[in-house]
């Protein structure tokens, strides 16, 4: 199993679709605090359609949280357009926790540093786009850590 996690999502939409993709893939989703919408919300609802009461959802008060909670040799990744290794190049394997910054402003500079190689990036053309819907980049990783699973 594999974990999303959202720091600080601002838009119900993309928890939403983060869901599905957890149900999809037999997946946990954290959300940490602070939300920037109700879990109630019915955009959170409409975009988890009637799979949102079967999710695997944990909410957390702070990432410290969430770490602390977690297994001691959790590894995560930390997805950040501000680092220069691919997604595909990063080993992914069960148990991992795949890391989303908000909307925003994405994951602090300090948190993604600080993670060392464990920092990874989408790769995107030059000038094309300065990030992708956070939901699309959660499918993108969460896939290609599916794929290497199945692979490996």
């Amino acid at each position: 199993m594999f974990h999303i996690v959202l720091v600080a999502p601002e838009i119900p939409h993309n928890a939403g679709a983060a869901g599905r993709l957890a149900l999809a893939t037999g997946s946990r989703l954290h959300l940490v605090k602070p939300l920037g919408f109700s879990l109630d919300d019915k955009h959170v609802k409409r975009t988890g359609l009637d799979y949102w009461k079967d999710v695997d959802l944990r909410v957390w008060e702070s990432f410290a949280d969430l770490q602390a909670a977690a297994e001691a040799d959790a590894k995560y990744w930390y997805l950040s357009t501000k680092t220069t290794r691919a997604h595909w190049d990063a080993g992914f394997k069960d148990g991992d926790y795949l890391v989303f910054g908000c909307e925003t402003r994405g994951l602090p500079e300090s948190m993604v540093f600080a993670a060392g190689d464990q920092g990874i990036r989408i790769p995107m053309i030059e000038g094309g786009t300065r990030s992708l819907n956070l939901s699309t980049a959660v499918a993108i990783t969460l896939y290609e850590a599916v794929r290497q699973r199945a692979c490996g």
